[in-house]
C-alpha cells in the first residue's frame, strides 16, 4: 500500500469517508471511556500493531504522537465508523497531525494520524498505563466539555479548543 499523506483538515475527513477506511489508534482513542465520550458508543475494535513507527511521548502533552521509528507500536483498529464519527475524530485529531494511509503489520490498510511537530517529540515512548493512572478521568471530562462546545464553535466559524491542547 502506498503511503498517502493528507494534510488539509477539510480534505482529511472527506477522504476517509469516501474510502470508508478503518482507523488505527495508538493513544487516548484506545480507551473506551474516551471513545464513548466522543462518539456516544464504542465502535468495533481489535488489537493490531504497526511496524516502522512508535507512540512517542510529547512535551507538555498527556497524549502521544505517532512518529516514524525502527519499532512496532501496538494499538487498536476501529472499524464500522460512520461519516459523522469520522468527522468528529478528524476534528479531535486536528493540529500537528497528518492523516496517512498505512499498512498494518499484518498487511491490512488503515488510516492513522501521524505527528508532525518534531520539536515536541521526546525520546521516551508514551505509556498508556501512566495516562490511565494520571490523566484519564480528567481527560474524559475535558473531552465531554469539548464536544459540548463544538457545535457552538462551529456555528461561530471557529474550531473548539481541543481537550488535549496544552494551555
Amino acid at each position: 500500500m502506498s503511503e498517502d499523506v493528507i494534510q488539509s483538515a477539510a480534505g482529511r475527513a472527506a477522504r476517509m469517508i469516501a474510502h470508508r477506511g478503518d482507523l488505527f489508534v495508538y493513544g487516548t482513542l484506545q480507551f473506551p471511556e474516551v471513545l464513548r465520550a466522543l462518539l456516544g458508543r464504542i465502535p468495533e475494535c481489535g488489537p493490531v500493531t504497526l511496524d516502522g513507527w512508535r507512540a512517542a511521548a510529547l512535551a507538555r502533552r498527556p497524549y502521544p504522537g505517532l512518529v516514524a521509528a525502527n519499532a512496532t507500536v501496538p494499538g487498536m483498529l476501529l472499524t464500522g465508523l460512520t461519516a459523522e464519527e469520522l468527522e468528529v475524530l478528524d476534528e479531535y485529531e486536528s493540529g500537528p497531525y497528518d492523516l496517512r494511509e498505512l499498512a498494518l503489520s499484518d498487511g491490512r490498510p488503515a488510516w492513522a494520524y501521524a505527528w508532525t511537530d518534531a520539536t515536541c517529540v521526546l525520546a521516551s515512548d508514551w505509556s498508556a498505563d501512566a495516562f490511565a493512572a494520571e490523566h484519564l478521568s480528567g481527560f474524559v471530562v475535558r473531552v465531554g466539555d469539548w464536544l459540548g462546545g463544538r457545535a457552538e464553535a462551529k456555528s461561530a466559524g471557529r474550531t473548539a479548543f481541543r481537550p488535549h491542547d496544552p494551555e
